[in-house]
């Protein structure tokens, strides 16, 4: 064992960086060390994690050894911790305006004290490191790798240091060296050029199957035809019927006909659930579907939170699908606050510490029933008039006017669920390949429009020069507005339907058969 060696003087400046949506914050981290009475202070508005750092770095460098350079080879030589110094160390965190979470600038704090006492020699130019380390100087997996190598990419960084649990996340971002590491005495050896990483794999694409498919169901073919039209648009709809009629599995299926998420949709989308810490060691390659349950809390679904702003689940549906099942249970300012994400498809939260902006571009599947007993309309239902009336009220007039189809889910005669009576054999294809050619239509429509992709993208001034309706289509639209009294929203949500129904019959314009269509499915009386 060498002798122990006295702390220098001296300052140096690694990088890290923030995880935050939709990219991380490239953080710089500076450290100075001078004479005086000691003392061992991080400063950049670190948050009560990374302030614990300093505990966790004590102990992470108390308990490594690095390989002795200058001394014979093989010679080990204890590293100093920054407690047991007589010196004045002050660990900078930059921009300092931007509040620091999180115990993944445990390794690059680390560093940059390392480097400053000139008790490692390296160069950082053109490296980030993240991680969080445990006390016998292991690197533990962090929340939001895949943020922190995509920011660390945009920003020109060459090489970037994480946990190898991480590595495999990491990996789906290209154009830089991704380098896993088990603790910081191994990443000492590998700065120092004495030993060397694997090249990581990159993640499995497995494919989900955990959903029910089209040709499992019997019967329902209007509403197959709806939640076909639905997802071939991306649209909004409601499924209302009376309980056990199949709007749950009808719902749950609809994830097997959506196309594969692109690559670039593919990486905002696991960017978000490796954040959020509900990535399950796989790539998401296919539309996320969730089901928040009718007792979630406005922050659940919305976003938010006591201890720091994170995405609710109406983000985890990013590029997917939100399943609200019975609706109308949910606490009405949780239903409410569903109307910017449906409009504007992206979520603002403000708080005291921070304003944030999450993307929320799902499609909503609302199940329903006409009333809280669920048999409204038959002589079985035992609900009271009044009682009927607060249970619609539930759902507002402005959060009604944005689900583009309603769609009743009834009962079916016993003969059509009979196990003799065999299901329709390849429906299920069938209803991905309309859904993926009605996709491509859109694509070649939008590809020169910024953040559009679907039909349920467009806006105003999209409907109007991209939507071609024929005269007659829009003769038929604005006699039925006027009798069904449809709010301007209403009007262009059912050209956008049109235009939908007209990609999956395969025509350019919008036809008076596709707008009738269209116009069947808007909102009335349950």
């Amino acid at each position: 064992m060498g002798a122990k060696q006295k702390i220098a003087s001296g300052f140096a400046r690694v990088f890290g960086a923030q995880p935050m949506l939709p990219k991380a914050a490239i953080v710089s981290v500076e450290c100075d060390i001078v004479k005086g009475l000691h003392a061992f202070t991080i400063v950049g508005l670190p948050d009560k994690s990374v302030e614990e750092a300093k505990d966790r770095i004590a102990a992470a460098i108390k308990n490594t050894r690095r390989q002795g350079s200058g001394e014979q080879a093989g010679e080990e030589e204890d590293l100093e911790s920054p407690k047991r110094s007589n010196k004045k160390i002050v660990l900078s965190l930059a921009p300092a305006e931007l509040k620091k979470e999180g115990a993944v600038f445990d390794l690059p704090l680390a560093l940059s004290f390392l480097l400053a006492s000139e008790q490692v020699l390296f160069d950082p130019k053109g490296k980030l490191f993240a991680g969080e380390l445990a006390l016998d100087g292991g690197l533990r997996r962090i929340l939001g790798a895949l943020s922190i190598t995509s920011a660390a990419r945009d920003a020109g960084f060459t090489d970037v240091y994480i946990p190898e649990e991480n590595v495999a996340e990491a990996s789906l971002i290209s154009g830089l060296r991704i380098h896993g590491v088990s603790s910081l005495e191994d990443l000492l050896g590998r700065l120092s050029g004495k030993s060397k990483g694997t090249t990581p794999k990159p993640m499995q694409r497995v494919r989900d199957e955990m959903y029910a498919a089209y040709d499992e169901i019997r019967g329902q073919e209007s509403a197959k035809r709806g939640l076909i039209i639905a997802a071939a648009g991306a649209h909004n709809i409601a499924l209302y019927g009376p309980p056990g009629t199949g709007k749950t599995l009808l719902a749950r299926a609809t994830v097997s006909i959506l196309p594969d998420l692109s690559e670039e949709e593919m990486i905002e989308v696991t960017t978000i659930h490796s954040l959020s810490g509900t990535l399950q060691g796989s790539g998401i390659f296919r539309p996320p579907f969730r089901s928040p349950h009718h007792t979630s809390s406005y922050a659940a679904l919305i976003g938010g939170g006591s201890s720091g702003i994170r995405p609710g689940e109406a983000t985890l549906a990013h590029r997917g699908v939100l399943f609200a099942d019975e609706f109308p249970e949910f606490h009405r300012d949780v239903i409410n606050a569903l109307r910017e994400p449906l409009e504007d498809r992206v979520i603002s939260i403000a708080r005291a510490k921070g304003s944030v902006i999450f993307p929320a571009n799902f499609m909503l599947i609302a199940a329903l029933n006409p009333c809280p007993c669920g048999f409204w309309g038959t002589q079985r239902c035992r609900c009271m008039p009044h009682t009927v009336e607060k249970y619609r009220r539930k759902i507002s007039g402005p959060v009604a006017d944005r689900i583009d189809l309603w769609v009743s889910v009834g009962e079916m005669p016993p003969e059509s669920l009979s196990t003799q009576k065999k299901s329709i054999a390849g429906e299920t294809e069938r209803a991905r390949e309309d859904v993926a050619r009605a996709r491509a239509r859109q694509r070649e429509r939008f590809k020169n429009a910024k953040n559009m992709s679907t039909n349920a993208d467009m806006g105003p001034k999209e409907i109007e020069s991209l939507s071609m309706l024929t005269p007659k289509a829009e003769g038929t639209l604005v006699g039925a507005a006027r009798a069904m009294k449809l709010s301007p929203r209403g009007y262009h949500r059912t050209i956008k339907l049109a235009r939908t129904i007209a990609d999956l019959a395969g025509s350019d314009t919008i036809e008076p058969s596709h707008m009738l269509e269209a116009l069947q499915y808007r909102a009335r009386e349950l």
